[in-house]
């Protein structure tokens, strides 16, 4: 017997969708049926992808973003809901990092993590939440009422690394923010969890792989391997879906066994 996850209906906003994990999210979730709405900056990147998935038969959308601008977060949303409606599911997935050892942090790299990773996430959040709120509690309009969020976390929320360290702290911090909304939002039937990723070849770090430091890293996993973009893909749809109703507050770590 086939098992399959239908989201057909859903809409879906997916931040930093212009490349790597984010674009990855945006095709499968629309090959699962979900109309997405792809958020960043890069616009142009954006319209490349919309062209990809509405070739193969998706529904996507493009909206500018910049999660370091408040106002902008609120336009985007706004925008996407008034453009192809409520907002059903949420991948906050933008994301930056620097290598630096601790020493060397300064005011202004501390900033540029944080701001993203933490204060971005946890904005568009909110402004997605209160939206889904709204329709929970009856006074905003919407067929669909509850949602799904998932927060991109990283394998480095839950153990520090080398020459990363803010990184890690923003991602524990993106953890600790999962539960609190799981715990809050969970009773409008809003289900909030996290994804923390290991080592994935995308095209940012791709290179990186083939270096000897980046060799090296790869003989120390677990299995002597980094992951693939659409290895997330089957965890990420069935936190999307309704079938998803008893898993709130998770973290999940899709590491490869790294984190043990």
């Amino acid at each position: 017997m086939a098992y399959t996850i239908d989201l057909s209906g859903r809409v879906a906003f997916i931040t930093g969708a212009s490349s790597g994990l984010g674009a990855q999210f945006a095709r499968t979730l629309a090959q699962a049926g979900a109309a997405v709405v792809l958020a960043s900056r890069r616009v142009e990147k954006l319209k490349d992808l919309r062209a990809t998935i509405n070739g193969e038969g998706g529904d996507a959308h493009v909206i500018e973003l910049d999660v370091n601008d408040h106002d902008s977060i609120k336009s985007a949303v706004a925008h996407a809901e008034t453009e192809v409606g409520s907002i059903d599911i949420l991948v906050n997935n933008s994301g930056v990092s620097t290598t630096q050892r601790i020493q060397d942090v300064s005011p202004d790299d501390y900033d540029y993590v944080f701001n993203t990773n933490v204060k971005g996430a946890f904005f568009v959040a909110q402004e997605v939440g209160k939206r889904m709120l709204a329709r929970a509690t009856g006074s905003a309009p919407g067929s669909y009422t509850g949602g799904r969020i998932i927060n991109v976390a990283s394998m480095a929320g839950l153990r520090v690394l080398p020459q990363i360290g803010v990184y890690c702290m923003s991602k524990a911090a993106v953890v600790q923010m999962t539960k609190a909304m799981a715990l809050e939002w969970g009773r409008f039937g809003i289900n909030v969890n996290a994804i923390c990723p290991g080592y994935i070849d995308t095209e940012i770090n791709h290179r990186h792989w083939q270096t000897e430091a980046g060799q090296k890293l790869v003989q120390m996993l677990p299995r002597k391997r980094v992951g693939q973009p659409k290895d997330l893909d089957a965890l990420m749809v069935m936190l999307c879906s309704d079938e998803s109703h008893f898993i709130n507050g998770a973290v999940i770590a899709a590491d490869d066994g790294f984190g043990v």
